[in-house]
């Protein structure tokens, strides 16, 4: 495997300087024409892809022709170079649209976090390009190079930056990089440029100014999703419009509830629960009929911390407690299972000790191999998971399975229940 610093070694090429040359002062009578084009377009995309058209017209156009070579937004204004949009056909115009539509309702910007810049704008390129391809937004860009591989399609940008970062040392970035369509412009880039999107300069926000685009581009999303068959959106657009219109429930709450429905029960006072016990009260526990038989699967992956593990596993532990009779089979995994241990009402004090272990990839299907494996067919599995497996979610037929999710803002789990990791998700 490439390490992130060979990559970052590797990847040191600017993605505009194949249209270096295109950079220079404004040319009215070309912009003028330009312009023309690009309004076009839109009136286009409000006829052929009204939630793509929607979206498109609410973005500002600015002529950007002395510091970027191809086009880029910030999520308010639409930044071009007019030599490079001359460049396009009318419908690969609709394309670049869609294209930089997707970077803002992706959240592309703000989602990078330690990943290398430059690999992530190829991954979202890829991401980006097949969902257009897909839906038939515009024409696909073939006036100039343009990201895509059909292996890519409906897959998040984290999923192909990861396939990309396995492979690194077999395909060609520098190749990839003169294939990256626009300029991206993400929380790590900045400096001496124009605050107000005049097209003077690169554009400069602060983090709260982000934050606000952020919340508009959501709006503007919601209502452009009104005016178009949600059959004409892709997978990953309908899946945040989902997430922002469905009610959410706690994970707490939820995790609570789907252990509870895993038996038939009822109060009891001859068993006190803990929960009293702060303000000197005495509550009555709950008498089962079962035993409570539940499996815990963390994900250790990476993105899950350990002081996250530990929170779970504590609400694990709280729910437990007002319970006669359990059985919880805790294990770690990445690609592989760590440190699977059996816990119940004799020693479930010891879980607060539970080791975390882990740290490589994502593959749910070695939680089913090892249930099965070890005939644990639990009543509930519960696995606390960043949301991006390299293979498939596992056996949906296996056992009623509930996911915690942390880390991926827009998950699809093909089966089960699921909640977001968070104190308001």
């Amino acid at each position: 495997m490439t390490t992130a610093a060979a990559t970052k070694d590797t990847v040191n090429k600017d993605d505009a300087k194949r249209f270096a040359n295109l950079i220079g002062p404004m040319v009215p009578a070309e912009d003028r024409e330009v312009r023309e084009k690009l309004i076009t377009a839109r009136v286009g995309m409000l006829l052929r892809a009204s939630f793509f058209g929607n979206l498109a017209t609410r973005l500002k156009l600015v002529n950007a022709d002395e510091w970027c070579a191809t086009a880029a937004t910030d999520g308010r204004n639409f930044y071009y170079n007019a030599r490079f949009i001359n460049m396009l056909k009318p419908k690969e115009i609709e394309f670049l649209f869609g294209h930089e539509i997707l970077h803002c309702v992706y959240d592309h910007f703000g989602r990078r976090g330690s990943r290398d810049p430059q690999l992530w704008n190829i991954a979202n390129d890829y991401c980006v390009n097949g969902d257009l391809k897909k839906h038939r937004v515009g024409e696909f860009i073939t006036s100039v190079p343009c990201l895509y591989d059909s292996k890519f399609e409906g897959k998040s940008s984290e999923e192909i930056y990861d396939i990309l970062y396995e492979n690194a040392e077999k395909i060609s970035i520098d190749d990839l990089l003169d294939r990256v369509l626009d300029e991206h412009m993400d929380d790590g880039e900045g400096g001496e440029g124009s605050k107000d999107g005049d097209g003077k300069g690169r554009p400069k926000l602060s983090q709260e100014e982000r934050e606000k685009i952020k919340d508009e581009i959501k709006e503007a999303m919601l209502s452009a999703a009104q005016t178009c068959d949600a059959g004409n959106l892709p997978a990953g657009v309908k899946r945040l419009i989902q997430s922002l219109t469905e009610p959410k429930m706690n994970w707490r709450e939820l995790l609570r509830m789907q252990l509870e429905s895993t038996i038939k029960s009822d109060y009891t006072w001859l068993r006190s629960s803990r929960k009293g016990w702060h303000v000197d009260a005495v509550m009555p526990g709950m008498k089962t009929t079962d035993a409570i038989d539940i499996a815990i699967a963390i994900d250790l992956s990476g993105s899950i911390s350990d002081t996250q593990g530990r929170d779970f596993l504590a609400e694990v532990q709280a729910i437990m407690e007002s319970f006669d009779s359990y059985r919880i089979h805790v294990m770690c995994f990445d690609t592989d299972i760590y440190n699977p241990q059996q816990f119940d009402s004799e020693n479930l004090e010891d879980i607060t000790d539970y080791e975390l272990k882990g740290g490589g990839g994502t593959d749910f299907e070695c939680i089913f191999n090892y249930l099965k494996a070890q005939d644990i067919e639990p009543r509930k599995l519960v696995v606390f998971t960043d949301g991006y497996p390299f293979g498939s979610w596992g056996d949906e037929n296996y056992c009623d399975t509930l996911w915690i999710i942390h880390g991926n803002k827009a998950p699809d789990p093909p089966f089960g229940v699921w909640a977001a990791y968070g104190d308001q998700a």
